[in-house]
């Protein structure tokens, strides 16, 4: 079973706060994928996105910082375990850095979700932040 590990880092016009609540809440997950999610409350407890497209279970919620999970498809190998899914969010200027680390995909799948994560994550999370993120009040 050959793996490989995928490194992302995109910047979002929004607070940390603001992409950690979009990237955990299930009605929120839903609207910017434009899809059914499932995000627990509690660690230990399952996920799903793009209507159960992708499946997981949750290992760490740090609050305005990032998330763990494992992750899988329904494309997913049968005989390969799940992935591991770390993001990382820091305050970046007027924005926030998101850096993702998702490791032990199967290497022959590697191609489709190093392209997956910008065209069905990054993008519709920019653009859903950019019109929905709670804008911070000026100071006078």
């Amino acid at each position: 079973m050959k793996t490989t590990t995928i490194r992302q880092s995109v910047k979002f016009p929004a607070s940390p706060h603001e992409v950690y609540l979009t990237l955990t809440d299930s009605k929120r997950h839903s609207a910017f994928t434009g899809a059914k999610a499932r995000m627990p409350k509690k660690l230990g407890g399952s996920m799903s996105a793009y209507e159960g497209y992708i499946s997981g279970t949750v290992h760490g919620f740090f609050p305005d910082r990032g998330l763990l999970q494992t992750w899988r498809t329904t494309e997913w190998p049968k005989d390969y375990p799940d992935s591991r899914l770390e993001i990382q969010l820091e305050a970046e200027g007027n924005g926030t850095r998101l850096t993702m680390i998702h490791s032990l995909i199967p290497a022959s799948q590697a191609t489709n979700y190093r392209k997956g994560w910008p065209k069905f994550y990054w993008k519709p999370l920019r653009e859903y932040l950019r019109n929905n993120a709670t804008k911070p009040k000026a100071r006078a």
